[in-house]
């Protein structure tokens, strides 16, 4: 009788981008990319390519619940990650979801607050940014914000890596979870420089910065990258690191589909 192997579940809860470089679709070839079982629950609809966003519609809360209810009832996964949540309705249901498990042992969550598009459409709704932050948050093993979105959790300007720093500790103070604040928008001389912060030790992560290459989806599969190398064992520290080399690789290996650049994953 032929031995079926057995491979981890992950689980993305995030929005459809229809043009393929960001959002569930990063996430599932991410996954992919690292031999998990990619699972996931839609929670809006874009209409977007790589130069501009031209609609957002939320999947209904229901539906949204649905979804997970459907999964955890026979694909519990073992790691999972939010991206674009877009709705204040929907992130009470996530949060409420995360927070109420109580058939299943606590799954790590990865939290990448998504709050604006790299061509720059909001993709939260007004006046939600404290409702994700109140909610979800506290139930993140790790949040992942680039410096703008870092800028709007703490309330600052962030120009230097000593200032991820001071920001990743009070995004830990506020919140109590693990901070991975993503340094691209930064220069730091020849290297993207990220700065992970558990709650004990700060530890800076830096690639040379790639020249010449503009896509997106790379906060997307750098959650989702975490996300999967949870789901395989790795501890918190060491997903991290995984994730780093995953998307430093995925950028040198972007490819031109058709004006535009898209990860190499």
């Amino acid at each position: 009788m032929l031995a079926l192997r057995k491979i981890p579940i992950t689980l993305t809860i995030a929005g459809s981008d229809s043009g393929g470089g960001a959002g569930i679709q990063a996430d599932l070839k991410t996954f992919a990319a690292f031999g998990v079982h990619g699972t996931s629950a839609i929670a809006c609809l874009t209409a977007q390519n790589p130069r501009r966003v031209l609609g957002i519609e939320p999947c209904s809360p229901q539906m949204l619940r649905l979804q997970l209810e459907a999964l955890f009832e026979e694909l519990p996964p073992a790691a999972a990650k939010t991206g674009m949540l877009f709705s204040a309705a929907n992130i009470r249901v996530v949060a409420e979801f995360f927070k109420n498990q109580r058939r299943f042992a606590r799954v790590p969550l990865i939290v990448d607050p998504v709050i604006v598009s790299t061509s720059g459409a909001k993709l939260l709704e007004r006046g939600v940014l404290k409702f994700l932050t109140d909610r979800l948050l506290p139930l993140a093993a790790l949040v992942t914000p680039n410096v703008p979105e870092a800028e709007l959790l703490v309330g600052q300007k962030i120009s230097s890596i000593k200032e991820m720093g001071d920001a990743a500790r009070k995004i830990h103070s506020r919140w109590g979870c693990a901070v991975l604040l993503k340094g691209g928008h930064l220069r730091d001389g020849r290297h993207a420089t990220d700065v992970f912060f558990d709650g004990k030790a700060e530890t800076l992560l830096r690639a040379p910065f790639i020249e010449n290459i503009r896509t997106h989806g790379t906060g997307c599969a750098y959650s989702a990258a975490i996300c999967a190398a949870l789901a395989q064992g790795q501890s918190l520290s060491q997903a991290v690191r995984t994730g780093k080399k995953f998307v430093t690789r995925a950028i040198s290996a972007s490819y031109r589909a058709g004006k535009h650049f898209a990860l190499g994953i």
